[in-house]
C-alpha cells in the first residue's frame, strides 16, 4: 500500500432510498442546453442534432437540505433545477436501445452556476469551470433505483424559490432522452459505476440570493432543497 503525504479526500455519496449503502460518485457530467426553451431564453438556438457536455468535479457535490454561503466572486448566482442519472455498471459505445440496462437510478439535482462568470468564459471562448465547477455547485437529493422509478416520459420536473414556482416543466420536453444521452456521452467516455449524468435544465432559470430557500421535485423522487446564507 502507498503511504500517503496528507489525508486522501473523502468520496462524496448520493444516500439511495431502502438502502443503507450509498452511491459513490465517480465523476459528473452535464448536458448542456437540453430543453429548447431553456437554450431560447439562454439567447441559443436548441441543437437537434447531438448533445454536448462539461463536467463538475466530484468534490463540488453536496446533498439535498444543506445551507451554503452565496458562492465567492460572482452577482449573479442561478439555479438549474435537473434530473440526474446515477450509472450502476461499465458502458462503453453502448446502443440506445441497451442504455436503459446500465441505470442504477435516478435523483433531483441542482446544477448552481455563476451566470457571470460563465457568460464571460463564453464571450472570450474560454471554458465554463469557474461559471460551472465550484465549490457546493451540484446538489444532489437522495435516489430511487431505476425498476422502482420506471422509465423517464413526462414526469414533472419544478423548483420553486421561497416559495414562488420558477421553473416548471415535463421531461417530454427533453431535446435527447435519457436512453440517447448514455448512449452518446458513452462513445467518448468509458463509463462506471459511480458515474452521475445531469440531464439538462428546462426554462426559468434565474438569480437567487442569501437568504432564499429553492425547493424542488421530480414526480416520483425524493424533493431537494438548498438554503443560502451569508457569503463568506
Amino acid at each position: 500500500m502507498t503511504d500517503l503525504l496528507f489525508p486522501a479526500p473523502p468520496v462524496h455519496t448520493i444516500p439511495v432510498e431502502s438502502e443503507s449503502a450509498a452511491f459513490p460518485i465517480h465523476r459528473i457530467f452535464c448536458v448542456g442546453r437540453n430543453y429548447a426553451a431553456h437554450a431560447a431564453e439562454m439567447g441559443n438556438t436548441p441543437d437537434y442534432e447531438a448533445p454536448f457536455y462539461f463536467t463538475k468535479s466530484p468534490a463540488h457535490a453536496i446533498g439535498s437540505g444543506a445551507s451554503i454561503p452565496y458562492p465567492l466572486e460572482t452577482s449573479d448566482y442561478h439555479h438549474e433545477m435537473e434530473l440526474a442519472i446515477l450509472i450502476g455498471v461499465p458502458a462503453f459505445r453502448i446502443a440506445q436501445e441497451e442504455a436503459l440496462s446500465v441505470v442504477y437510478g435516478y435523483c433531483c439535482a441542482l446544477d448552481m452556476t455563476r451566470r457571470d462568470l460563465q457568460g464571460a468564459s463564453k464571450d472570450k471562448r474560454r471554458p465554463w469551470d469557474t461559471g460551472k465547477d465550484f465549490e457546493a455547485s451540484a446538489i444532489f437529493a437522495q435516489a430511487r433505483k431505476a425498476e422502482a422509478f420506471g422509465a423517464v416520459v413526462d414526469q414533472r420536473i419544478y423548483l420553486e424559490v421561497n416559495g414562488e414556482m420558477r421553473q416548471d416543466a415535463s421531461f417530454a420536453e427533453l431535446i435527447h432522452s435519457v436512453p440517447a444521452v448514455i448512449a452518446d456521452l458513452s462513445k467518448y467516455y468509458h463509463l462506471n459505476a459511480g458515474d452521475v449524468i445531469m440531464t439538462g435544465t428546462p426554462a426559468g432559470v434565474g438569480a437567487v440570493v442569501a437568504g432564499d430557500i429553492l425547493r424542488g421535485g421530480v414526480e416520483g423522487l425524493a424533493p431537494i432543497e438548498l438554503r443560502l446564507s451569508a457569503p463568506d
